[in-house]
C-alpha cells in the first residue's frame, strides 16, 4: 500500500511553492520523518519529510511549481528497495569519418612576368600621370599588352576609360570582440513576490524621501572604548544596528505615525515597535523581524540580529519570523552605498536607510574638522505621515545617534 505525500499548507497567503531540491532519490528507502525534499515559497524555504518508512516514488521534478495539496511523491510499503544498478549504456560505435585534411589551395605560379596586361612601364606610368590619363583607358602594344613609353606619348587626354569601374561591395560590419551569450532563468517565488510588492508600493502609496546626515564619531568612540567589555559580558560584538534600532524606537514615541499603517479607511497605531531588518540572503532580500525592539537592550538587539542574519544566510527563516513588522531598517552602506531612496516595506509606512561612513570636512564650533559622516534617508507614505513629522523623526534619530547617552537615559 502506498501513501501520497502532498504539499502541506505553509501560510494563509501562500498558494503555491517550488520544489527546489530532492534530498532523496527515486527508488531509495526512506525512514519515517526523514527529510526527502526542500520546498521554496515566496517567503521561506522549508523541508518535506517522509510520513512513513518505505520506498520513495518521485512524482514531481525539481523546479516544478506546485499548488498547496498537490502530490509531490508517494511512499511504498515494504523493506529497503533493491538498488537498481544504473548500467552504463554501451556506447554505440560512432562511425566517425576520418577527418580529411583539407588540402591548402596551392597558388599557381604565374608564368607571366610581373607586368600584367594593361600595366604601364615605369616611364609610361610617369607620362600618363603627367597627362592625367588613366592607364585603364590606354591600350598597350607591348609584350602581353604592356603599356609602353610610346603608347603613353600617343595617348590622348580626355579619352573615356575602356573599362567601367565595378561598384565596390558594401563593407561587412566588423565583428564584435568578446562573448555575447545570453541565458534565461526562471524567477524564484521570492523574487516574483518582491517584484510585485515593490511595484505595488510605488503605485499605491504617496512615497517621499527626506535626508539628513549623522556624525558617527560619538558612537564610534563609545564602541572603541567599551567593545571588549561588552563582548566579554554579552558574548556578542557591539555594532551600529543596535544603536539605530534603539534610536528608531525612541523617535517613534514622539512621532507615532511613522510606526503606524493604513488599514482601509483607518490608521492603525502601535504601542510597540517590531523592527524589520533587511538582510541579503542567497536567494534574495528578506526582512526578519525584531519583536518588541523598544523593550530590548543593545545586547539583546545584537544577539537577535545575529541570530536572524544567520538563519537568513542558511535559508532557515520561518514564515512567522518574517511576518508583520511596523518599521524597517535597511543598511546599503555594507555594500558601499553612499545615498539611496529605499522603498517602503508595505503595509508599513516608513523605512530608514543607512549608508556608508565617509570622512568629510564639516563645520564644528566655527572650525572645519574631519568627521566620519553617514547620510541617512527616511522614505515614508505621505498619506499618513506629514513632512513635519518625517523631518522631525529623522532629526530626532540624528540627535540620539550623535549623543548616544540619550539612548541609555531615554532623554
Amino acid at each position: 500500500m502506498s501513501l501520497e505525500i502532498k504539499v502541506p499548507p505553509v501560510g494563509e497567503s501562500i498558494t503555491e511553492v517550488v520544489l527546489s531540491r530532492w534530498v532523496k532519490n527515486d527508488g531509495e528507502f526512506v525512514e519515517m520523518d526523514e527529510i526527502i525534499a526542500e520546498l521554496e515559497s515566496d517567503k521561506a524555504t522549508f523541508e518535506l519529510t517522509a510520513e512513513k518508512a518505505g520506498t520513495l516514488k518521485i512524482v514531481a521534478s525539481e523546479g516544478d511549481t506546485l499548488e498547496i495539496g498537490a502530490v509531490v511523491c508517494s511512499i511504498e510499503e515494504g523493506g529497503a528497495a533493491p538498488k537498481t544498478e544504473n548500467e552504463s549504456p554501451k556506447a554505440e560505435e560512432k562511425a566517425a569519418p576520418a577527418a580529411d585534411k583539407a588540402a591548402a589551395p596551392v597558388a599557381e605560379k604565374e608564368s607571366k612576368d610581373s607586368y600584367a596586361s594593361g600595366t604601364p612601364s615605369p616611364a609610361a606610368g610617369k607620362i600618363l600621370a603627367e597627362k592625367g590619363i588613366d592607364a585603364g583607358s590606354v591600350k598597350g602594344t607591348g609584350v602581353d599588352g604592356r603599356i609602353t613609353k610610346e603608347d603613353a606619348n600617343n595617348a590622348q587626354a580626355g579619352k573615356p576609360a575602356a573599362k567601367a569601374e565595378a561598384p565596390k561591395a558594401a563593407a561587412a560590419p566588423a565583428p564584435v570582440a568578446g562573448s555575447r551569450n545570453e541565458r534565461a532563468e526562471k524567477m524564484s517565488p521570492l523574487r516574483k513576490t518582491v517584484a510585485k510588492r515593490l511595484v505595488a508600493v510605488k503605485n499605491e502609496t504617496a512615497m517621499l524621501t527626506t535626508f539628513n546626515e549623522v556624525n558617527m564619531k560619538p558612537i564610534m568612540d563609545l564602541r572603541a572604548k567599551y567593545k571588549d567589555q561588552f563582548k566579554e559580558k554579552h558574548g556578542v560584538g557591539l555594532g551600529f544596528m543596535s544603536f539605530f534600532t534603539k534610536a528608531v524606537c525612541e523617535a517613534a514615541k514622539d512621532f507615532p505615525a511613522v510606526n503606524a499603517r493604513i488599514d482601509g479607511e483607518q490608521i492603525v497605531y502601535n504601542d510597540f515597535v517590531d523592527v524589520s531588518i533587511a538582510v541579503s540572503a542567497p536567494k534574495g532580500l528578506v526582512v526578519p523581524i525584531i519583536r518588541n525592539a523598544e523593550s530590548m537592550s543593545l545586547a539583546q538587539i545584537e544577539k537577535t540580529v545575529i541570530e536572524l542574519a544567520t538563519k537568513a544566510r542558511d535559508s532557515k527563516l520561518t514564515i512567522e519570523e518574517m511576518t508583520g513588522g511596523t518599521f524597517t531598517i535597511t543598511n546599503g552602506g555594507v555594500f558601499g552605498s553612499m545615498m539611496s531612496t529605499p522603498i517602503i516595506n508595505a503595509p508599513q509606512s516608513a523605512i530608514l536607510g543607512m549608508h556608508n561612513i565617509i570622512e568629510r570636512p564639516i563645520a564644528e564650533n566655527k572650525e572645519v574638522v574631519i568627521r566620519p559622516m553617514m547620510y541617512i534617508a527616511l522614505s515614508y507614505d505621505h498619506r499618513i505621515i506629514d513632512g513635519r513629522e518625517s523631518v522631525g523623526f529623522l532629526v530626532r534619530v540624528k540627535q540620539l545617534l550623535e549623543d548616544p547617552a540619550r539612548l541609555l537615559l531615554g532623554v
